[in-house]
């Protein structure tokens, strides 16, 4: 399993937005920014599916996905990949929407995306632009 360390978990709590990449199953690519993203512990990410459309095709078709977290206040950047599943029940499908709706009634919470972290990249710029780092 990989579990990110603290730097990485200090950019991920700093991003401003995430871009969350996918990629259909005959190789089409998607991305979007997405706000309602948490990251639950040191290998696992939520995403809120509030208006999801090409994306949670492309999840259906191809549960992989990527974040490039990367911001002026983040002091570093980098890309995590994982494996996805979504959820449109159950507990942890309960707490992600009951936190959307807290924030706004105008936010669907439609379905929870569950990324298990499986990588993560440097995407900073220089020698090492693209090492794997876990």
């Amino acid at each position: 399993m990989v579990r990110l360390n603290e730097k990485m978990k200090e950019i991920f709590e700093k991003a401003p937005v995430y871009p969350l990449a996918t990629a259909s199953k005959a190789g089409e690519p998607n991305v979007a920014p997405m706000k309602s993203v948490w990251l639950v512990d040191d290998e696992t990410v939520w995403v809120a599916d509030n208006f999801m459309k090409k994306t949670l095709a492309n999840l259906e078709e191809n549960p992989r996905a990527a974040i490039y977290l990367w911001g002026p206040e983040t002091g570093g950047c980098i890309q995590v990949k994982g494996d996805a599943k979504i959820l449109t029940s159950g507990p942890e499908y309960e707490k992600m929407r009951a936190e959307v709706k807290a924030k706004s009634e105008k936010y669907p919470a439609k379905s929870l995306i569950v990324i298990t972290i499986t990588e993560v990249y440097t995407c900073a710029p220089g020698a090492g632009a693209g090492d794997e780092l876990l």
